[in-house]
């Protein structure tokens, strides 16, 4: 499958996708960027509430953050993430209330990478994934 680089008002393109959320029978439309430098997904805590997760009832995890190296709390839970065509249930996501307000959350290696093969075409402004059967 094949998804669009997102164009940005200043001229860049990134690997900002389209998906969606789900869980407890609600689905919520969501960006993200495909990140290969995070460890897993991570997305906005404000998702919880709409999703019927109560937030701290997850796994309460920290993470440090890159520029200012200040540890952060993220709460895990399991969702089934919409990717294209495909559904994968089961997924972890650590929501997280101090994600940035960028407007998007992060795939990444654990929960996105162990699911697809990513090709990043940058010239041609898309991602082409390959699902990983297993």
């Amino acid at each position: 499958m094949k998804l669009p680089y997102t164009k940005l008002p200043h001229g860049f393109k990134r690997p900002i996708v389209r998906i969606a959320v789900a869980r407890n029978g609600r689905q919520v439309p969501y960006f993200a960027l495909i990140d290969s430098g995070a460890d897993m997904n991570l997305m906005h805590a404000e998702l919880a509430p709409l999703l019927g997760i109560d937030l701290e009832a997850g796994e309460r995890r920290d993470i440090g953050g890159i520029v200012d190296g200040e540890r952060r709390p993220f709460y895990l839970h399991r969702v089934t993430l919409h990717i294209g065509d495909q559904a994968h249930p089961n997924v972890e996501v650590g929501f997280m209330p101090s994600l940035s307000k960028t407007g998007h959350g992060l795939l990444g290696q654990y929960g996105f990478f162990d699911l697809y093969r990513v090709a990043f075409d940058l010239p041609q402004g898309e991602i082409e994934l390959q699902a990983i059967q297993g």
